[in-house]
């Protein structure tokens, strides 16, 4: 990784209490975790614009609707190497509804060049922990603020 601040956008689907996330593996750690879709926003390109492209390059669908809601800032370690992302994130919903009724969905994604197998699922939020961590830092807290917000309305 370069010493750049990297911008990206990503995108929080709900299904009930359920969100979509890819997983990851970090080989240093020995570590499985779990990221929203999405990924980097490119130079002129605006964050929504990004969440749409890399949605379609990653598992191939459209999304409707979405809707900007806050912003992390995440410094960690990934394979040895420090990164440092600021991460915009959205929630929205696929144009396909059968995306919902599926529990995986197949998704590659490229890094340096190289193009990487991933499984995207639906998962609890109280499913995540430190055995099976959400990134970027922050992000369950903020959702799980999100659902005790709605649930007192």
């Amino acid at each position: 990784m370069s010493n750049q601040i990297r911008p990206l956008a990503i995108c929080i689907f709900r299904d009930g209490d359920r969100i979509l996330v890819g997983e990851g593996y970090d080989p240093v750690k020995r570590e499985t975790f779990y990221r929203p879709l999405g990924g980097g926003i490119e130079f002129g390109e605006r964050a929504e614009e990004a969440l749409r492209r890399e949605v379609r390059e990653e598992i191939g669908a459209e999304i409707e609707s979405p809707v900007y809601l806050f912003t992390l800032e995440n410094i960690f370690t990934f394979n040895g190497e420090e990164g440092h992302e600021i991460v915009m994130i959205f929630d929205a919903r696929f144009l396909d509804e059968d995306l919902y009724t599926q529990d995986s969905i197949a998704g590659t994604e490229t890094v340096e060049n190289r193009q990487l197998s991933f499984k995207a699922v639906w998962m609890r939020l109280d499913a995540f922990g430190p055995n099976a961590p959400l990134y970027p830092d922050g992000l369950l807290d903020a959702l799980r603020e999100d659902l005790s917000k709605a649930g007192q309305r």
